[in-house]
């Protein structure tokens, strides 16, 4: 195949979705590849790099785009203000997209709309399902090693005071308390940093063997009382939730929420809009200069009051709706995100065609757009909800 690997044009995303590691891996497999001028340089990744493992450079996008079947991209497409035209406008029929779409989301609806009508075979990163032999293609969960690190670091610098207990000569400060909400592999990693910057550490997760994994790591479990059958979906993923439970779990939450410091929010249902577990009045009742991170944001967030890809101040509490952390690591994360993408479309890709079996378990749960409509049912269920 001919895949084309556009520079990201989101504001701030200095991720790449191939290193020249990952570009000698696709020419040795007899693909063509063919890389935007300086796609790499955020990720510090140099033209010369790529053509020395065989790549393509190609400085006109609306060329690339034109002369690719297959888009590999690490954001959803966005309006190119350069060439005023989304880049869904530049794609073609037929054309395949792999990329993190977040199709659920309510802010994505009108671009996957757009991907449907043009003709395009999107494929969305975030639904790639936690089985063993997905595992190396996962690239949400790199991600979320990335987001839970970083994010946790980015809350810490807007906390107003330290983390770790202090002991000074005119007395002892108490270390903060932060809580994690949802202790999947980005929770974790947020619980293992917190940790590392000397925070008590508290974490609320519906399922069962998460609290168990953020128990091992040193945190104190906040019982949400949701019951396990309503609570565990295929792969160990969480389930959604009736507004009724959510709202229990809301009500089982609030003290924890209203004694921390620092709020991490990664609770996610693939495929889905994040559930809001917290909303205006537990955000009210937070101490002043208190600090929410909301890594969810991609999918809605977790939080009501989160402002997508923005830093808000509400009610005296820093909210952090920043859309792409792991960008913020954009070395590792692009080394993490090129080799699952790798080996996704090594799964999925056979000579010059890419396989749309959606027997396939992996092929059926990525699937978002398929030449001619939407056929995502976390995306359809989502377009039906706001209908409504």
């Amino acid at each position: 195949m001919i895949i084309g690997i556009p520079k990201e044009i989101m504001h701030g995303e200095d991720r790449v979705a191939v290193t020249p590691e990952t570009v000698k891996k696709y020419v040795l497999d007899g693909h063509k590849i063919i890389v935007e001028k300086s796609a790499g340089v955020g990720a510090h990744f140099s033209d010369e790099e790529y053509i020395a493992a065989g790549a393509i450079i190609e400085e006109d996008i609306k060329k690339l785009y034109n002369d690719a079947s297959l888009i590999l991209k690490v954001k959803e497409p966005q309006f190119n203000k350069n060439e005023n035209l989304h880049e869904i406008d530049l794609m073609h029929k037929g054309q395949f997209i792999i990329t993190f779409i977040h199709p659920a989301s309510p802010i994505n609806h009108q671009m996957v709309n757009a991907m449907a009508r043009k003709g395009i075979i999107g494929l969305t990163l975030d639904g790639v399902p936690r089985i063993s032999r997905a595992q190396n293609m996962d690239a949400l969960t790199s991600m979320s090693t990335c987001a839970g690190y970083k994010g946790m670091l980015i809350a810490a610098n807007y906390m107003k005071k330290f983390i770790p207990q202090i002991f000074s000569a005119v007395g002892m400060i108490k270390p903060a308390n932060v809580l994690v909400i949802g202790a999947g592999v980005s929770g974790l990693q947020a619980i293992a940093t917190a940790k590392r910057l000397g925070a008590i550490v508290y974490a609320a997760d519906i399922r069962p063997d998460a609290e168990e994994n953020a128990k091992s790591l040193g945190a104190k479990i906040v019982d949400t009382n949701i019951p396990e059958k309503f609570a565990i979906g295929t792969g160990g993923y969480a389930l959604s939730l009736s507004e009724k439970l959510l709202k229990k779990e809301r009500s089982a939450l609030k003290d924890a929420v209203m004694d921390a410091d620092i709020v991490f929010l990664g609770a996610l249902v693939p495929g889905k809009v994040a559930p809001i577990l917290i909303d205006e009045e537990m955000v009210k009742a937070m101490k002043p200069g208190s600090v929410i991170v909301d890594i969810s944001i991609d999918q809605g967030g977790n939080c009501s009051l989160t402002t997508p890809a923005e830093i808000t101040v509400e009610h005296e509490v820093t909210i952090i709706g920043i859309k792409n952390i792991p960008g913020l690591l954009p070395t590792s994360s692009t080394w993490m995100f090129a080799n699952n993408v790798y080996n996704l479309v090594k799964y999925l890709v056979h000579g010059d065609e890419l396989n749309l079996d959606t027997k396939d378990e992996i092929l059926e749960s990525i699937l978002v757009t398929d030449g001619s409509k939407i056929v995502h049912k976390g995306t359809l269920e989502a377009i039906k909800s706001k209908k409504q």
